[in-house]
Parts: C-alpha cells; structure tokens; sequence
C-alpha cells in the first residue's frame, strides 16, 4: 500500500479523490432514494387502509396524498401538491436552501417551470456537472490537452459546474422578462376591446388566459394560474400579486393595480385602459429612440474603425503619389 501510494502523483490522487467523492454522493443518492421509496409506499399502504375502511361505511375514497399525487397546473404557482416521489422536504432544509437559494427559486418561477421540479432538475444538476466537469477537467489534463495547475483547475471547473445550470436559467428568464414587455401593450388592447363588446372583467381575464395563449404565450399562463387562484377562493388582489411582482415589470404592476381597483371599486374600465395603453406606447417610443441613439453612438465607432481607412486613402492617396513623385523628379 505504502509503494502504490508513492507511485501517485498530483494529478492521479486529484482523479482518485474525486472518483470516491463521487462514490460517496451516488452512496448517499441510493440511501435518500431507498428512504424515499419507504415513506412513499408507507403513504400508499395507508391511504389503501382509509379508502378501505371509507369504503366500508359508503363515504367517498379521500384525496390521495401529498406525496402520491402528480402536481396539477396550480403547482407553477406554489398552489399544487408536489409530484409522486417528490423529495419536497429536502428543498426546505438548511442545505436545501443553501443549494437552491430564494433568487434561484425565484428565476425558476419566472422560467415559467414548476418550483418543485425545476428546483430538483437545479439541484440534480449542480451535482451532476459539478462533479462531471471537474473529472473531465482532470482527464483532458492527464492526456495533456490542459494545462495549469490542477488544483486551479479544477477548483474552476468545479465553481463552472456549480454556476452553469443558474447562469441557464437566467439567461431563459432574461428572456421571458423580455416577452411580457413586448407582449403587455397586446395584453391592454386585447383587454380594452373585450370590455367594450360588454364583457365582465372576469370574463375577460377568462378568455385571455384560455383563447389567446398564441398571441400571448407568457402573459397567458400567468393569468391562468391568478385565474384558478382565484377561483380557489383568493382575494383578486392576491391571486395577481405573483403576476405584477414576479418579472419586474413596473407597467405591469401598475396594470394589476389599475385591475385590482378597479375590481373592488367598480366603474368604467375602457377610458382608464385606454389612457394606459396611450402612456405604454409613450414609454415604447421614448424607448425606442433612446435605443436608436445608443446604436448611433456604436455605429460611429464602427465607421471610424472600418470606414476611415478608406476615405483617408481615398481623398489623400493623390496627394501623397503626386509628392511622392515630385520627389523622385527631384532626386533625379
């Protein structure tokens, strides 16, 4: 033992630590599955026996459990019951909140994924890149194609596998966040009109959420979880909280606001819509020309860089042959 430990260098005792680590977390995976496997067939025998005993007076079989039934279309909004074999308790844990932190959660819901599922799909792949990426890193190393020193680099594509799945998800939530911009003047004028042909706001909201999911893909499936938290029994002014908070947007808060007062007070709905929807496109075209400047200020570096060269070859290039020549005709 003592001979094969002296015959292991940096690089192979890096790879063999990691190998064991990762035995290590594959160990602790199988022990947390085979717990998981116990508590859910213990739910299962014993939502057999109620149904049973139910059964037995003539009362309808109960709900199956929090833990036996898939998560509906209200789990996107926190209001569904997590999936079958769903390790829920973990995320609430201490090391599940150090893993899977508030600003994660938070980009998973603006993905517009589940919370439970999106939170374990984040966590299964930290770990699974975390410790993929680093043995990768050691391999390429060993073979040569890598340099540096190993413990930097693999410290680095350890943090790059850590950090990936997070920086994903950003960059699809940056997107969705981009979407609801472009999607909420859409949003007002639909709803404008739909109040005009007599509709209540209620039904309105309605037939946004259902019929125009192709016109508005993320808007839509907001409103349809609020739609159905409200149909759950919540306040209206509840049920679109997430809707104005979540992709901080301040027009889209201010519509919510416009809707929720409007919803307890009562009154006209089209003229204040409209006055929104007239200050919305104020605030597009103001954007739109700022966007315009900055993108004149880029274009005039890009034309100094390409387009100067050439001009100044083209306007002085005479000049200096004509010198060039007057001064071979001088030498001669």
């Amino acid at each position: 033992m003592p001979t094969f430990l002296a015959t292991l260098d940096p690089t192979r005792l890096t790879a063999l630590s990691l190998a064991l680590l990762a035995a290590a977390l594959v160990l602790a995976a199988g022990l947390v599955a085979q717990r998981e496997w116990r508590v859910a067939r213990s739910r299962r025998v014993f939502g057999r026996a109620v149904r049973g005993a139910t059964g037995a007076v003539g009362a309808p079989a109960p709900a199956p459990a929090a833990g036996d039934a898939e998560p509906g279309p209200g789990d996107a909004a926190g209001t569904g019951r997590p999936g079958a074999g769903l390790p829920a308790h973990w995320l609430r844990t201490r090391w599940g909140r150090l893993l899977v932190a508030e600003e994660d959660r938070r980009l998973i819901d603006q993905c517009g994924a589940r919370p439970l599922r999106g939170q374990l799909w984040l966590l299964g792949a930290r770990a699974a890149l975390a410790v993929a990426l680093p043995v990768a890193a050691i391999v390429l190393r060993g073979a040569g194609l890598l340099g540096g020193d190993p413990t930097i680099v693999t410290a680095a594509a350890f943090v790059l596998g850590f950090m990936a799945p997070k920086w994903v998800l950003g960059r699809i939530a940056a997107g969705r966040r981009a979407r609801v911009a472009q999607e909420l003047p859409m949003f007002v004028e639909l709803l404008r009109l739909l109040q005009g042909v007599g509709l209540s706001l209620d039904q309105s909201l309605h037939v946004l959420a259902t019929d125009f999911t192709a016109t508005l893909p993320v808007l839509a499936g907001e409103l349809a979880i609020a739609n159905r938290q409200y149909g759950q029994g919540r306040p209206r002014e509840h049920s679109l909280q997430r809707m104005a908070t979540l992709h901080g947007n301040d027009h889209l808060g201010e519509l919510v606001a416009l809707l929720v007062q409007i919803d307890r007070h009562g009154g006209a709905v089209q003229e204040p819509l409209t006055q929104f929807g007239e200050r919305l496109r104020e605030h597009r075209r103001a954007e739109l020309k700022a966007r315009i400047g900055r993108i004149t200020v880029k274009m005039t570096g890009i034309m100094v860089v390409t387009l100067l060269p050439a001009l100044v070859i083209v306007t002085a290039g005479p000049g200096f042959l004509a010198i060039t020549r007057s001064l071979g005709a001088m030498s001669r």
